[in-house]
């Protein structure tokens, strides 16, 4: 299952997305990752989460993240919670490529894992492939 947080830079998105990752944390089974572009929610996150620093690994553009999302989930088969922040810096702020990738993605996990993401732009600038997700 896929959850979008969507909305202009600085309308508390991230915060949003941090609350939800610890509280995830809390209620879950499994194991929860947050992926992140840029290394700042370290001091945020409680340490029983795994996370990830994008730029460490090289994942420019939306193929690269999808392999990589594949690869983080087939060598975690208890993964059941995935927080993305920043999806649109990794993905050159291609919002019809956004849509495409999140078709991926809930192909790949079906509804067996959340994923959460931040997307930081407006509600109404989302293409209908993106806005299918809002709840």
């Amino acid at each position: 299952m896929i959850k979008l947080i969507v909305g202009s830079k600085g309308s508390g998105k991230t915060k949003t997305l941090i609350s939800m990752c610890n509280e995830a944390v809390k209620n879950t089974d499994g194991c929860v990752v947050c992926i992140e572009k840029a290394m700042s929610l370290q001091f945020s996150i409680v340490p029983q989460v795994r996370l990830i620093h994008a730029d460490a690994y090289n994942i420019s553009g939306y193929d690269e993240f999808y392999g990589f999302i594949s690869g983080v989930l087939a060598g975690n088969y208890d993964i059941k919670d995935i927080f993305v922040d920043g999806i649109l810096r990794i993905g050159n702020r291609d919002l019809d490529g956004l849509g495409v990738l999140l078709d991926r993605i809930q192909a790949l996990v079906k509804d067996e894992v959340t994923v959460v993401v931040t997307v930081s732009t407006d509600v109404e600038n989302l293409p209908a492939s993106v806005s299918k997700y809002l709840d």
